[in-house]
This record gives structure tokens, sequence and C-alpha cells, in this order.
């Protein structure tokens, strides 16, 4: 027992050691920026619950009427082979989405496991806890981690055939460069035969996209400044969230919509042993959410060693959840 207390020690201090080396090394680049899955703290996680219920953030509606109108579609790809399956969802926060289809694969009798994996160890113990009482069939393992080292950890637990969630447009929030190497990296971690169902928010009325990211209740200022709050709680900063504005902006042409705080005067930030200097109207990168076409989704996946099976869309053909075969 003492080593398993040592261990969850030590895992914890990486966690922490790498949590201020990126959020320092972001702040002292040019231009500055910060990464947005440290945005998942225990009150990061409510607030982006409540912008999903948001009129104005159709992401979440979009995604959820595929899941829920659609499901057997989904279950259809997902059980092609008819054989166990490890069911791995990559940033699973609260499920609400993927709940439909557990418990509709659950209903089928599938022979599978659900592994979610999230960096947010708050949102993966109440996972566990809900699902064991939503779905009590449900054989479930929690991951709290990166992506990819989890991934590794799954491949270690199991041999199954592996199908891979990532859902809700996470895709989105990285560059496309980006994106490409994520699903290059991602390729490599899956063997010939298994399936990735990826989330992909397209381009429309950029009014209707910007209204998504910049509502006017402020909850979306809110969670990015909230990013500063946890750094002043876990590195001992003193940034006063006071000093900085939320900014969002959309470009039709190349389907980016990013976010910014912009600092609203001169100001010194100190960070553990470090100060950082802002200058007036000097803007701190918080995140993009990128939106795709259908020719720029087929085009990632055949360049990165997928092989695109089928598009399923909700009623307004805002949303897209692609399903591709590792080849």
């Amino acid at each position: 027992m003492r080593r398993n207390i040592d261990m969850e020690a030590f895992s914890y201090a990486e966690t922490q050691n790498r949590f201020q080396n990126e959020i320092i090394n972001g702040l002292k680049d040019n231009p500055k920026h910060l990464l947005s899955k440290y945005f998942y703290d225990k009150k990061g996680d409510d607030l982006f619950q409540q912008i999903m219920n948001m009129p104005e953030y159709y992401l979440t509606n979009c995604e959820l009427e595929i899941f829920t109108e659609k499901t057997d579609k989904l279950a259809k790809a997902i059980r092609a082979f008819e054989e166990p399956f490890d069911l791995i969802e990559l940033g699973a926060g609260d499920a609400t989405k993927s709940s439909f289809l557990l418990d509709f694969l659950v209903k089928q009798n599938a022979d599978f496991t659900y592994m979610p994996i999230d960096i947010s160890g708050n949102i993966i113990a109440l996972l566990q806890d809900n699902l064991t009482v939503k779905i009590p069939d449900l054989n479930i393992v929690g991951l709290n981690g990166e992506y990819f080292e989890m991934l590794d950890k799954a491949n270690e637990i199991s041999s199954k055939r592996k199908v891979i969630l990532f859902l809700g447009s996470n895709i989105g929030n990285m560059e496309i460069e980006e994106a490409h190497h994520f699903c290059s990296e991602l390729r490599q971690k899956l063997n010939p035969g298994d399936i990735l169902l990826i989330g992909f928010d397209l381009k429309k009325n950029p009014h209707t996209i910007l209204n998504a990211y910049n509502d006017p209740t402020g909850i979306t200022a809110a969670f990015n400044l909230n990013l500063l709050d946890r750094i002043n709680n876990e590195l001992d900063a003193d940034f006063n969230t006071n000093n900085f504005q939320h900014y969002q902006n959309y470009d039709p042409l190349t389907g980016a919509c990013r976010s910014y705080l912009i600092s609203l005067k001169e100001q010194r930030v100190n960070i553990e042993n470090e100060q950082i200097i802002f200058r007036e109207n000097e803007a701190i990168y918080m995140e993009i959410s990128q939106k795709y076409s259908l020719e720029d989704m087929n085009s990632m996946a055949v360049k990165n060693g997928f092989s695109p099976l089928q598009q399923i869309s909700d009623s307004k053909n805002w949303f897209i959840d692609a399903i591709w075969k590792v080849v």
C-alpha cells in the first residue's frame, strides 16, 4: 500500500512540474500563449458544462442529436467485425453524448470495455461513479492523464481491437498542422482494422460560429480567465484577472476561431521565481476552434493512414461525426 501512495505522489508531482513548465514557457514566448488543455480544473469543468448548455453553443446539441437519433448507425459501424473491443474516449468529459452509445451497446450485449481518458482526475472520478449507477452492466476502466500516454496504458491493459472516440470537435482545438500530426501519431498507436470516430464542426455562417464563442452572458470569458486563477492557486502566482479581457474572432476563409486574453494595462505578474511582463493591450493566445469542410476531413484521414468509411451528420448539417478505419 505504501508503494502505491508513493507512486501516486510521484505522478502528481510530475504532472504539476509539467504544468508549471508549460505555463511559464508559454508566457515567456513571443507571442504569449497558454495551452487550452489546462482550462479543466474543477471550476473549469463546471464552467464548460455551463458553456455546453448555452443556447448559442450549438456544437453540443448538434452532436447530441447524432448520438441520440442515429445511435444505431454509430453502433453498426463500431461493431462491424462482431468481436470484443475496447471503446476508448479521448477527453471524455461527463460522457453526456457517449453515454447514449454506451447504453445502446450494453443493451445489444456487445463485448466491450469502456476506457475514458481525461486529463482531469476530477472528471474521471465523477464519470466512474455516475456511469456505474446509470449503466450498471458497463465495464469501465478510467484513465487519468495525457491522451497518448494513456493509450499506451490501454494497450498494455488489453490487446483487443480498439475503437477510439474523439468527440466534441476536440480536433478543432488544434492548429491544422498540429491536427495532422495528432492523427498521424494516433495512427501509430493503433492497428489495421481499428476504428476512429471523430467529431468535426463544419464551416458555416460566421455569425453563428462567433456567437458560440463570445456569449453575451460572459461564461466563455470566465472560462478563459479561470486559467489565470488556476495558475494563481497552483503556482503561487499573482494574476489580477480584472486586468485582462477576453477577446474572440473568426476568420471565415481559414475556418479559424481564436480566443485571447488582452492585458488592459502594463503590468508584471510573478509565477514561482519568474516575473512576466505584459505590455498594455498585449494578447495571450488561449485557444483555437478550427472549423472544417468535408474535403478537409477526408484529406486529413487519407494523409494520416486512415480510410474514411462514413460521415454521420445532424439535421442542420452543421456537425459531422466521421468514422475512419485504420489501414
